[in-house]
């Protein structure tokens, strides 16, 4: 059995969801963050991060000053490593299940981030996450590991996926 899930895909197709989806259905032990969209008037201006615990900050956004980029988008390391590296180091001290969502290029900016992610993937604990669709060495690394069950998230197909990871939670 595989010790992390992680899902991949197009962007939109529902992984976020999907990943909250199962924390909610399943009931159990979860800490670490996941990523939502900052819209305004319906325009995507940049990305939050939530923690389980309920911290938020804005990770990258069209409005900061950042010398890291992801396209039209500024991404601010510091609040990854402060929430984000923090929220996985507390999961995997407290919780069964560390969820990373997402493994992705504005989150490979960070060496603390990469660190935690390789001390979570090394660790005894479940890790539920998602991970960039795009080629990206050390992404791409992951996703070869024997360890990892990597499922392709598409809009058909989140009923099966939803109830695979329901079980693989149990």
């Amino acid at each position: 059995m595989a010790q992390a899930y992680l899902l991949t895909g197009m962007p939109g197709t529902g992984k976020t969801t999907l990943i909250r989806q199962a924390l909610t259905q399943s009931k159990c032990n979860a800490g670490g963050f996941y990523t939502q969209e900052i819209r305004n008037v319906g325009v995507r201006e940049g990305f939050q991060i939530v923690t389980l615990d309920g911290k938020e900050a804005v990770l990258a956004h069209i409005g900061i000053d950042s010398p890291f980029h992801v396209g039209k988008y500024a991404v601010d390391v510091n609040v990854l490593d402060e929430i984000g590296v923090t929220a996985i180091y507390s999961a995997l001290e407290a919780k069964d299940v560390v969820v990373i969502d997402e493994i992705g290029k504005m989150e490979l900016f960070s060496p603390r981030f990469i660190k935690a992610v390789q001390d979570a993937l090394a660790s005894n604990k479940k890790i539920l996450g998602t991970i960039t669709l795009k080629p990206h060495p050390l992404a791409d690394t992951i996703k070869q590991s024997r360890f990892i069950r990597l499922a392709e998230l598409t809009r058909n197909n989140q009923k099966p996926i939803l109830a695979e990871i329901l079980a693989w939670l149990k």
